[in-house]
């Protein structure tokens, strides 16, 4: 249903348009955030909730709801106070949405939840769930994020960010979404503002021995602990991953799109891992890490081919890996032909 046919079915229904709040998906479209649902839910009295003589089952928020058709109404819902009046209908904010739905567990609102969130985030300024922690009393909060997981070459490094509560930066994002001139400025403006900066740093040769993924958390591990000598922090927001902590901790999928700390992080990682590759790129320009990052781009495959690999490269990802079996192969032939000459 769309919004005008929401309107509509509700105005054949008999219940006072006054004793009526609109939830779930249904007051997304009536917001023109989602363009159709299939089940209107509405909260009303429990007077008027007694009174209907509609088929009685459970519903969308694992409660006992009365169905007509394709309406649902529920009584004694926890109804928000802040509610938006739209063509003179009370409909639950984004927030109340979001935590309705939520609180369903119903996986058929996965991806609604997913652009709620985002819709949250952008409309708090990427701030959302640092406001809603704050505003539990929750002040020392951390942003994690890290950078180089996928190249062949270099360490993995990751950072961890306080901010101030007045933190503010226009333009601040995932730092792979921002020109180079736009990361460079935003990383020497959270230098400025930050209450404590951690920076965690695990090379090649240990993502080689525990694999990217344990390294991963490794060098997140030690980035909040190196942050904690500059400021207390009272809980970690990290972007994806999960870390086993004795802080609180939010792990947000895509966190570096949604949480404004995150995103420092995510600068201040990648711009101190890129300064790395610069400076190995004037030791070994031919392999062009200056715009590669290490990443295994053409040039850097045929530049391993040409000249070999560093001892900076990883070896148990496969296109060094490879390079390494087929010269051990060549040498193993070598010698048995010089064998065989003699």
């Amino acid at each position: 249903m769309t919004k005008d046919e929401i309107i509509k079915t509700l105005k054949n229904i008999s219940i006072s348009i006054q004793d009526i709040i609109i939830l779930g998906e249904a007051s997304l479209v009536m917001q023109d955030i989602l363009s159709e649902t299939k089940l209107i839910t509405i909260a009303c009295s429990k007077d008027t909730y007694e009174a209907l003589s509609w088929e009685k089952r459970l519903g969308t928020f694992n409660m006992f709801a009365k169905y007509q058709d394709n309406i649902e109404v529920i009584s004694d819902l926890c109804i928000p106070k802040e509610v938006k009046k739209i063509a003179n209908y009370r409909v639950t904010n984004l927030d109340s949405t979001y935590e309705l739905l939520a609180f369903s567990k119903n996986k058929i609102y996965k991806k609604t939840l997913e652009k709620l969130e985002y819709l949250l985030c952008e409309n708090n300024s990427f701030y959302w769930y640092e406001k809603n922690l704050r505003q539990k009393s929750i002040n020392y909060i951390a942003g994690v994020d890290e950078v180089g997981r996928g190249p062949l070459v270099g360490p993995v490094v990751a950072a961890c960010v306080v901010l101030p509560e007045k933190f503010s930066l226009d333009g601040l994002t995932d730092s792979k979404k921002l020109t180079e001139k736009k990361r460079n400025y935003f990383y020497e403006e959270i230098r400025k503002q930050a209450l404590g900066i951690g920076i965690g740093i695990i090379d090649e040769k240990k993502i080689d021995e525990i694999n990217i993924y344990e390294a991963t958390k490794l060098a997140m591990y030690k980035a909040i602990v190196e942050c904690q000598k500059c400021c207390p922090i009272e809980h970690i927001l990290i972007d994806a991953m999960p870390l086993d902590l004795d802080i609180d901790s939010t792990s947000i999928i895509k966190g570096d799109l949604k949480s404004i700390t995150i995103s420092a992080a995510s600068v201040i990682a990648k711009v101190t891992r890129d300064s790395m590759l610069y400076e190995l790129d004037k030791k070994y320009p031919m392999y062009d890490f200056k715009n590669n990052k290490g990443y295994g781009t053409k040039t850097h495959l045929e530049a391993i081919k040409k000249y070999g690999i560093l001892k900076e490269h990883r070896r148990s990802y496969a296109p060094v890996k490879d390079y390494l079996d087929s010269n051990k192969i060549e040498k193993q032939i070598a010698l048995f032909d010089k064998k065989i000459k003699y």
